[in-house]
Parts: structure tokens; C-alpha cells; sequence
């Protein structure tokens, strides 16, 4: 299995993690540090990550991870794709597409997500000059 595989493989259980908000599998799968930024600019620290599904304030109704590249970097690998939810935080809609940066280490044992960064997907504000 290549490392791609591998990430790959981690981040389809991520998904479906998130999907039936499975925090002990989250909680598995990521570093001890993990850190997500979300669409908005906001931050959360691992437990406040994982507290939007314990308190039940967050419903993921379908979520896929697409258009997905996989670069590693010996111990780091860096995934960048399409994260596409239907989604209800605290009863508001947080349905959408989000381009998301996934940051995975290696500790000689087994890859981990160890941070996420979301932002919405839309148009170049400006196209470049041509050449």
C-alpha cells in the first residue's frame, strides 16, 4: 500500500466518522494536538472539535471528501480536495463545498490527522493577465 493509499484509506474513515458522529473514532484517528480551521476563520482545538458532536450540536447528514491530491513529505503528508456536506450546526444549515487543506504525520507506526482547513469553494476574484 502507498502512502497515498494510506491517507486515502484514513480520510474515507474520517468521513464516515464525521457522518455518524463517531467521536471515539475521531478521536482515534487524530493527533493529540489536532486543530481544524474552519470556513469562516474560526479555530477549534481537538476537544471543542469533537465536543460539536458529543453536545449533538453538529448533524452531518451526507459528507464526501473528492477531487482529492496527496503529497508526502517523509513524516507529513498534505491532502487537498473538495469536502462537500449537508450539515446542521445548532440548527442553522452549514450545508456546502469547501476546498480543505488535510494535514497527516506519520510517528513511525501509523498516519494521524493532525489538522484541517476549510474554505468555501468559489471564483477567482480575478483572472491573471495571460502570458
Amino acid at each position: 500500500m502507498t502512502t497515498t493509499d494510506d491517507i486515502l484509506e484514513l480520510s474515507a474513515r474520517w468521513a464516515a466518522a464525521e457522518q455518524r458522529a463517531d467521536t471515539a473514532e475521531l478521536d482515534h484517528i487524530t493527533t493529540a494536538d489536532f486543530t481544524l480551521v474552519g470556513p469562516l476563520g474560526f479555530v477549534l482545538d481537538k476537544q471543542q472539535w469533537l465536543a460539536r458532536y458529543r453536545t449533538g450540536g453538529l448533524v452531518t447528514k451526507t459528507l464526501t471528501w473528492h477531487d482529492v491530491t496527496v503529497r508526502e513529505y517523509g513524516n507529513a503528508a498534505v491532502a487537498v480536495g473538495v469536502h462537500t456536506q449537508e450539515a446542521e450546526f445548532q440548527g442553522t444549515s452549514a450545508d456546502g463545498s469547501f476546498r480543505a487543506t488535510h494535514i497527516f504525520t506519520h510517528d513511525g507506526v501509523r498516519w494521524a490527522l493532525a489538522g484541517m482547513h476549510l474554505s468555501p469553494v468559489g471564483a477567482m476574484p480575478f483572472q491573471p493577465p495571460a502570458s
